[in-house]
Order: C-alpha cells, then structure tokens, then sequence
C-alpha cells in the first residue's frame, strides 16, 4: 500500500482572507457612490493582482 501523505498548509489563506478583508475595508471606504463601492468590492477580490503589478512598477524603476 502506499503512503498518502496530507499538507494542510492554510497560510495563504489566512493571508489571502485578511489582505481581502482590509482590500475591501480601504478601496469602499474611499468609494463616492454606490456603484464605486461595488467597484471597490470587485477591486478589492483581485487585491493580488494590483499588489504585485505596483511591485514590478517598482522594481523596474
């Protein structure tokens, strides 16, 4: 029989789930209307995706 092994690594998970909490707290915060919070909502489900892009901003410069 083989061995089956299980890593339950949540880390990422924790971090992904509170960088989308505080996302979402920031980006509707500084919302001027309703359809700029949803916006905000949306931005803040993709929240990776704009730290990494102003990190290569960065370091490209």
């Amino acid at each position: 029989m083989s061995e089956k092994c299980k890593h339950n690594e949540r880390t990422g998970s924790a971090f992904y789930g509170l960088g989308f909490i505080g996302a979402a707290i920031w980006f509707i915060s500084q919302a001027t209307g309703f359809w700029m919070g949803v916006l905000g909502f949306l931005k803040a489900c993709v929240w990776p995706a704009f730290l990494v892009y102003e990190a290569f901003k960065y370091l490209a410069a």
